[in-house]
């Protein structure tokens, strides 16, 4: 059994981290997962949080994402995410100001179709905001 696990974090323009970690949290769709070193092959959507890797004990990367799936096999977990932010760099007062519009635009949303996607952006902010925190 390997005593670490690759991570690698895609997005859809470039990789964005590679790194070898003894374990990555995930914030999947049905709740977060701690992926170790020999994880059983899995493949999940991921929600609106933030993945945590540790490396020699120590939370050493804390990344915000938003959509996308996570697969793990043979002692690799990858993330293919719509959008990734270091913790680090997210700015409370802009994300502050995001959610403020988002939340106008669900309000000013003529139909379903535009109140769903309004709403996504509510959600998408909401989580950021709680990670910038």
């Amino acid at each position: 059994m390997a005593e670490s696990v690759r991570f690698e974090l895609v997005s859809p323009e470039k990789l964005l981290l590679a790194v070898d970690a003894e374990m990555v949290v995930v914030p999947g769709e049905a709740g977060d997962f701690g992926v170790l070193p020999g994880h059983s092959p899995l493949i999940s959507t991921i929600r609106n949080g933030v993945i945590e890797v540790t490396v020699n004990g120590v939370v050493t990367e804390r990344i915000f994402v938003a959509g996308g799936f996570a697969e793990v096999a043979n002692d690799k977990l990858t993330v293919l995410a719509e959008e990734a932010t270091p913790v680090s760099k997210l700015d409370r007062a802009k994300v502050e100001a995001a959610l403020k519009d988002a939340r106008e635009d669900f309000e000013d949303a003529k139909d379903d179709h535009a109140k769903a996607k309004a709403n996504a952006q509510v959600e998408k902010y909401t989580a950021m905001l709680e990670a910038a925190a």
